[in-house]
C-alpha cells in the first residue's frame, strides 16, 4: 500500500467511524466499530472492516441485520465522508465482517477460565499436601 493510500484509509476510516458514532440514526449500526480500511490503488473502492461490539456479536441474524444496516447507509457515510475529506473521488465503501474482536474477547474469556481452573487445582493440592502431612507425621509418632 502506498503512503498515499495508507493516509486516505486512515482519514476515511477516522471520518466514517465519526459519521456512525455522531450521524447515524439507524440502530442496526450503533455499536459498530471499525477495525481496518483498506482503499484500492486507484481509490476505486475502500474495504472497510467493522466489528460488532453487542451480546448478540456472533449471533448470525444479528450480524446479517448490522450488514444490511451498513448496506443501507454506505451511500449517507459516502456523501458525508466525501463533505469531510479533501478527495476529487471519493471511493465507493464496502464492509466486510472483522470477527478478531470477538475471537479475541472470547480467547481472553478462555484464558480467564483456565487460570481459574489452575488456581483452583492448586489450592486444593496444597491444602491436599497440608492434610497429608499432618498424617504423616501423626503416623511416626505412634510407631
Amino acid at each position: 500500500m502506498s503512503r498515499r493510500t495508507e493516509k486516505v484509509a486512515s482519514q476515511l476510516k477516522g471520518e466514517v467511524a465519526r459519521i456512525l458514532r455522531e450521524e447515524a440514526t439507524d440502530p442496526r449500526i450503533r455499536l459498530v466499530t471499525l477495525t481496518r480500511v483498506d482503499v484500492a490503488p486507484d481509490l476505486s473502492h475502500a474495504v472497510l472492516f467493522y466489528s460488532v461490539m453487542s451480546a448478540d456479536a456472533e449471533d448470525a441474524s444479528a450480524l446479517e441485520q448490522v450488514e444490511r444496516g451498513l448496506r443501507s447507509a454506505s451511500a449517507f457515510l459516502r456523501r458525508r465522508a466525501a463533505r469531510a475529506l479533501p478527495l476529487k473521488r471519493m471511493p465507493e465503501l464496502r464492509f466486510r465482517y472483522d470477527p478478531s474482536l470477538a475471537l479475541g474477547a472470547r480467547t481472553l474469556g478462555l484464558l480467564r477460565e483456565l487460570e481459574s481452573a489452575h488456581e483452583a487445582q492448586g489450592a486444593r493440592a496444597d491444602a491436599e499436601g497440608q492434610a497429608g502431612a499432618g498424617r504423616s507425621g501423626a503416623d511416626d509418632e505412634t510407631a
